[in-house]
């Protein structure tokens, strides 16, 4: 177990409205959070990209020039910073993800490895939202690891189910990659994996050999046992405004940095050394460097 622990800051999410949480929505707000975040200890920044427009704010956008203007601000304000970008999207079209992929190059990409019902119920028995089928077939996750390794960016496996964790090793003896993988566990959504962390072991049993891992810790209620038995485990650690918005003493976080700052602190107490950008790198293996193969001017082309 490498006693380096890399740490991720998921920025903002998908879902949360900017109106009413404290969610980075431009770049000039991504990269501010991205540096808050950086300073307390984060070497990876995964970023979802919104609509710019008034009171659009909370709807994704797959726009290759905003996402090149995002991913320079937060290049500029995080030297040496891996930069890890979302592609989750319901229904075949992927174009838009594609595409933004192709435009920068990010040093990690999202796939979500298997399809999952997005599904809550409240205290009353009706349902929190109206179920959401999250569709991955095999040939969309195909399509996805194929312009993953043209940008030679390394897929990070979401995992949101025990027999999707098991699913990555199948791609692999079937052809899809090559060499170890990058698995998040996503545990806390309610029809998916919960939040216990009595659940890790058995995950890091079903991984393939000499890969890396991590949670992503949705919600509020256990959360940060689940980060603390991560880090003991040997798992890289992940949270962000996008996971939660709340602090271990459970009160309510302002920022990324705070959450960041927690997570550090976790590290630190579990005997962890935090790993700098480049250690990072090494770990995860990712690109040495960043190369600006895409400009922003190039894009808009």
């Amino acid at each position: 177990m490498s006693n380096k622990v890399v740490i991720t800051c998921a920025l903002n999410g998908i879902f949360t409205d900017p109106t009413q949480f404290n969610v980075p929505v431009t770049p000039e707000q991504m990269a501010r959070e991205a540096k808050g975040a950086y300073d307390a200890g984060a070497s990876c920044m995964h970023v979802h990209f919104r609509q710019q427009e008034v009171g659009k704010g909370h709807l994704p956008s797959w726009d290759p020039t905003l996402a090149a203007e995002i991913s320079l601000a937060i290049r500029e304000a995080c030297p040496g910073v891996i930069f890890n970008q979302s592609t989750g999207v319901v229904g075949a079209d992927i174009d838009g993800p594609l595409s933004c992929i192709y435009a920068i190059k990010p040093e990690i990409a999202a796939c979500n490895a298997g399809s999952l019902n997005y599904l809550k119920v409240k205290a009353d028995g009706s349902w929190a939202w109206p179920p959401i089928m999250i569709d991955n077939p095999v040939k969309k996750v195909q399509t996805f690891l194929d312009m993953m390794m043209e940008t030679d960016s390394v897929p990070e496996f979401e995992c949101f189910d025990v027999g999707i964790v098991r699913c990555v090793d199948m791609y692999a003896r079937a052809g899809l990659f090559k060499g170890k993988a990058d698995y998040n566990f996503v545990m806390g959504v309610e029809s998916g994996m919960p939040a216990d962390p009595d659940l890790l072991p058995i995950l890091i049993r079903l991984i393939r050999p000499d890969s890396t891992w991590q949670v992503t810790a949705i919600g509020r209620s256990r959360v940060w046992d689940l980060h603390r038995r991560a880090a003991e485990l040997g798992g890289q650690l992940r949270t962000g405004l996008e996971d939660t918005f709340y602090l271990p003493d459970g009160s309510r976080a302002s920022s990324n940095a705070h959450l960041i700052g927690a997570m550090a602190k976790i590290a630190l107490e579990t005997g962890r050394e935090i790993a700098s950008p480049q250690e990072a790198r090494e770990i995860l293996g990712v690109r040495g460097e960043f190369v600006r193969t895409t400009e922003v001017n190039e894009v808009r082309q």
